[in-house]
């Protein structure tokens, strides 16, 4: 904990403040909507808000790409800054709405992000939510988010809060219900990673339960996972996730009903509840289920909160901010600089970047074209203003423009004119007028997404597969047959496998409001792509383990065997140049990489370190420590030094036991240190053996 002093008077503070209140009033501040002790001079205070990549469910903000997105450019300074003006519009927005006693749900500063679960299988419908498939980046990422959301004053700007704890990543269908099976091995080298490094080294301030039960317990009363958070020193508060206590009673089926369930979480440690489950505190209190002290304990963990957040204060440093940040310009070109760095180029023959001498007519095809569904992805805030896809290359063309729908976005129950394909002609029309096609796929949080928050007509916001929707084949096999070059772009938060190739192909994610400028400043070449993928694009998502299979072997770049069934690798990504690591060295914590710009062009690249443990023991192929995002200019030179944890310098018994290592192999290049990534790359890696 940074900052001990301030904590430790903040809980003074808190303990004096509950020892007032009658037990009645203790135990109704432990709703998620808590109501006002007006005799004490307590605000009633909704403590559900959402900041997953901006301020979310609350009017007007800056629409920032989609986490997954933000994972994608691998940039902690990105990061961080999406989440200090995420902090800054919502207290611009709870300065004003509190001057009118208005403290409904959205409005508060306790925001209930972060997502850093592990995006382990690609038919998850909220990995989109995640920092993608490696511990070590989303932590890395998750502590930046953190760090920009609190602050670094006495005072925290806004409340981060870690989810959800833990072991959760679907299916989304059974997760009131579901047990995860884990060994002690891969809850420590995966599940667990990043929420021990949030609370250690981000002093994130909250903590929310999954739905779920790990290993027979559910996770909002599991004594094994919270004495992880008593080990790590966790100080702050934990939540429930929402309506999850009442599913004890109602799905796990390990209490009889809502007062044990209640008493159960209580007695656990789940300080708040998102649902309506600890109404019955009282009742489980007369009958001796819990305890006064328990009651006013959780109390004291919120209020230590609210009073760290200034919020019982007459005045904080963040009172002055004005309504008028929220949305802003300098905002919104902070959202445009996050998505023109979180676009991946998997595929270019050369045809991009477009040359607008050349290029007289351009078509924009695709369901995707247009939407602003495709722009806001889950758990997302409203922008005064989009640009899509089409509209961004309206806006950077000078020459004609042609649009089609081509298809709705998956075959519509209600339509029946989707079912028969009625726009395909259309597309074809204006692919065959153009001199090039931009053809818009993908997905929204209408097909992915989570279970009772999508319209999902499959899987309650799972995919049941990587391919495209049926209509979005047709499509692109009618639009081929104009013989025009394609350069297609899929929006979706997640692995696609288009079953195609194309002249180009750039995968843009939920790219947030400013998604169109930023693809159109790609395709024309304004700017250089230089995304990475924090997940591994896979040919066929039957050739995966079970997905309620949660062991890790046969998931991800970690555990994977000679590339089998991938079509696009962790960490790999395509930029307009060419970037390569000529040296490595490393000594006391820092690796020093040279590289060199091979190309013609300008761009910014990502230099990825990866280690490996040389023992026996050590059944990962090797993993991720270190990333710096660097600048290049055409045929030059440069040098980068990344700090390399201690903590990578470890690795996991089969026994689930973290060890320290005393010989390592370190990897450097713009990509993972395999076969597949340096062809599809073109450029090697350099490696140097470490003795600790």
């Amino acid at each position: 904990m940074k900052n001990v002093s301030s904590y430790e008077n903040a809980r003074k503070r808190a303990e004096a403040l509950v020892s007032k209140m009658t037990v009645e009033e203790a135990a109704s501040q432990l709703r998620y909507d808590s109501p006002a002790v007006e005799r004490l001079g307590i605000p009633a205070y909704n403590w559900w808000n959402e900041a997953l990549h901006g301020l979310a469910r609350n009017g007007i903000s800056t629409v920032f790409p989609q986490a997954i997105a933000l994972a994608a450019t691998f940039d902690v300074n990105e990061v961080f800054e999406v989440a200090d003006i995420t902090s800054t519009e919502t207290r611009a927005k709870y300065n004003a709405f509190s001057k009118l006693d208005d403290r409904d749900i959205y409005k508060g500063l306790t925001m209930w992000a972060p997502n850093i679960n592990i995006f382990r299988d690609p038919r998850w419908g909220r990995g989109q939510e995640t920092y993608g498939e490696d511990p070590f980046l989303t932590a890395t990422l998750g502590k930046a988010y953190v760090k920009g959301l609190q602050g670094e004053g006495d005072i925290m700007k806004t409340a981060a809060c870690a989810k959800h704890f833990a072991v959760h990543s679907g299916p989304e269908g059974v997760r009131h219900e579901f047990d995860a099976r884990i060994s002690d091995f891969d809850l420590e080298d995966t599940y667990l990673y990043a929420f021990e490094e949030l609370i250690k080294d981000a002093d994130v301030e909250g903590v929310m339960g999954a739905y779920n039960r790990v290993n027979g317990e559910p996770a909002c009363a599991s004594e094994f996972l919270m004495g992880k958070l008593h080990d790590w020193g966790f100080a702050g508060y934990f939540v429930s996730d929402c309506w999850a206590i009442n599913d004890f009673h109602t799905h796990h089926m390990v209490t009889s009903n809502a007062v044990e369930s209640a008493a159960m979480a209580l007695n656990a440690g789940c300080d708040v509840n998102c649902g309506c489950c600890y109404v019955n505190l009282l009742a489980a209190l007369e009958q001796g289920l819990v305890t006064e002290e328990k009651i006013r304990e959780a109390a004291v963990h919120l209020f230590t909160t609210r009073i760290k957040l200034g919020m019982l204060d007459d005045s904080t440093p963040f009172d002055d901010i004005p309504y008028s940040v929220v949305a802003c310009d300098e905002h919104k070109q902070k959202a445009y600089d996050a998505a023109a760095k979180a676009m991946v180029m998997l595929e270019n023959n050369g045809i991009l970047p477009l040359d607008k001498e050349k290029i007289k007519t351009i078509a924009v095809i695709g369901p995707t074209a247009n939407s602003v569904a495709v722009l806001d992805g889950n758990y997302n805030g409203t922008s005064d203003s989009y640009h899509t896809f089409l509209g961004g290359i309206q806006e950077s063309f000078d020459g004609r423009v042609l649009y089609s729908e081509g298809c709705h976005l998956f075959k519509d129950k209600v339509s029946v004119l989707a079912q028969n394909d009625d726009r395909l002609s259309e597309a074809y029309t204006v692919a065959s007028l153009s001199d090039a096609v931009v053809l818009c796929l993908g997905l929204d949080a209408s097909i992915e997404g989570e279970e009772g928050d999508t319209g999902n007509e499959f899987a309650s916001g799972d995919k049941p597969s990587l391919k495209l929707p049926e209509s979005q084949i047709r499509l692109i096999e009618c639009v081929k047959k104009a013989g025009k070059p394609i350069i297609a772009v899929v929006a979706a938060g997640s692995a696609i496998n288009t079953e195609n190739k194309f002249d180009a192909l750039i995968h843009a994610w939920y790219s947030g409001s400013e998604g169109g400028r930023a693809l159109a400043d790609i395709i024309f070449g304004k700017v250089s792509p230089s995304g990475k993928l924090p997940v591994t694009f896979y040919e066929d998502s039957d050739k995966l383990p079970e997905f309620t299979d949660y062991s890790m072997a046969g998931r991800t770049y970690r555990y994977i065997k000679d590339n089998e069934n991938v079509l696009y690798p962790f960490g790999f990504g395509l930029t307009y140049s060419g970037v390569e690591v000529t040296a490595l060295e490393y000594n006391d914590g820092r690796a020093k990489v040279s590289f060199k710009n091979t190309g013609k062009a300008d761009t910014q690249d990502v230099i990825e370190l990866y280690i490996k443990a040389d023992d026996e023991r050590c059944n990962e192929n090797y993993h991720l420590c270190g990333f710096a995002r660097v600048d290049t200019s055409a045929g030059k030179e440069g040098k980068a030094e990344i700090s390399i944890p201690e903590k990578a310098f470890t690795f996991v018994t089969p026994e689930g036991i973290r060890v320290k290592g005393d010989r390592f192999t370190i990897y450097a290049s713009t990509h993972q240190p395999d076969s597949l990534s340096c062809k599809l790359n073109g450029t090697e890696f350099v490696s140097v053996s470490v003795q600790i």
